[in-house]
């Protein structure tokens, strides 16, 4: 019998190793876990609304953070493992899926809690609260430079660039991000509301603001929830990337795509089935030659069917 391990590859996708993310991640949940019980037990004892909100959605950011390391971690040590037809590539997506329904949730309570404080104010001890929000604030700065996202340069090959970088996001990441950056947010609405109740006696401000950032978090939850639902349906590859590469094996004029599926395995891979009816047919290994440009395409089914038409 003939030997198909030439025939054979992996499905790794480039899973296996520690993404940079993995490590700036570990570096972020510890220094979150610190901050968050200082500013719930200040805010609780100083009196804040605002800075209760920042603590409680820095808890829940730093559960947030775990499933994005989690994530990391599960990928990587199941990278190999056959049950996964096409490798663990969309846990990531997954992780960034529940982080973005954890934000959600962040968003509710801290709406509900600011709402219960516009009916029944409480008295805050704004000098001491405004300095433990300043704190924050620096901590979510730093976080969020760690977690920041670097898109590395594959150059400007049309077939690579697809519009923009969002082609090669890393949801796992950039989930985390948000939730870095919503921490940012509501430090900064905090400190504005502890200002202005001690400069001019607005102690609505303070409930107003948490208003305005569970606001804000629901609007990035959303958007991170329908980036990262995308991934996971399979819908993420635009039609201009997948008109091009119909374009690619059509150009010739031998050959029309009947049928074509795009979808990703991993943060920068993705795969293809395509099924091609050509007069005269050719072997699969032309077609694929001719789709040789799409470098980010590692797993690529072709199909070839006579065109049977009079």
């Amino acid at each position: 019998m003939q030997n198909v391990s030439a025939w054979q590859h992996h499905h790794r996708f480039g899973t296996e190793e520690p993404a940079s993310g993995e490590r700036r991640t570990r570096w972020v949940v510890a220094i979150t876990l610190t901050m968050m019980a200082g500013e719930i037990v200040a805010g609780s004892a100083y009196g804040s609304m605002a800075l209760l909100a920042d603590g409680w959605h820095m808890g829940t950011h730093a559960a947030a953070l775990g499933v994005t390391l989690f994530a990391y971690v599960y990928a990587r040590r199941h990278a190999g493992d056959p049950r996964y037809t096409f490798g663990t590539g969309k846990v990531g997506a997954l992780g960034g899926f529940a982080s973005a329904v954890g934000l959600a949730v962040v968003a509710l309570l801290v709406l509900g809690e600011s709402a219960r404080r516009l009916a029944r104010p409480v008295a805050i001890r704004f000098d001491e609260a405004i300095a433990v929000a300043v704190l924050g604030l620096a901590v979510n700065v730093g976080c969020a430079l760690l977690l920041r996202e670097r898109v590395p340069d594959h150059g400007h090959n049309e077939a690579e660039e697809d519009h923009g970088r969002a082609r090669h996001r890393d949801h796992n990441l950039r989930a985390a991000y948000l939730h870095v950056m919503a921490d940012a947010l509501t430090s900064v609405l905090a400190i504005a509301a502890l200002v202005a109740g001690r400069s001019l006696g607005w102690t609505w401000m303070d409930p107003i603001m948490g208003v305005v950032g569970g606001l804000v978090i629901a609007r990035w939850s959303w958007s991170l929830l329908r980036e990262t639902a995308g991934v996971l349906l399979d819908g993420e590859v635009s039609g201009e990337r997948r008109l091009a590469i119909a374009r690619a094996v059509e150009e010739s004029g031998e050959a029309r795509v009947a049928d074509l599926h795009v979808w990703r395995v991993g943060p920068r891979h993705l795969a293809a089935v395509v099924s091609v009816v050509a007069r005269p047919p050719r072997a699969p290994a032309h077609y694929r030659a001719l789709l040789g440009r799409f470098r980010d395409i590692v797993h690529l089914t072709v199909e070839v069917h006579p065109d049977s038409a009079p």
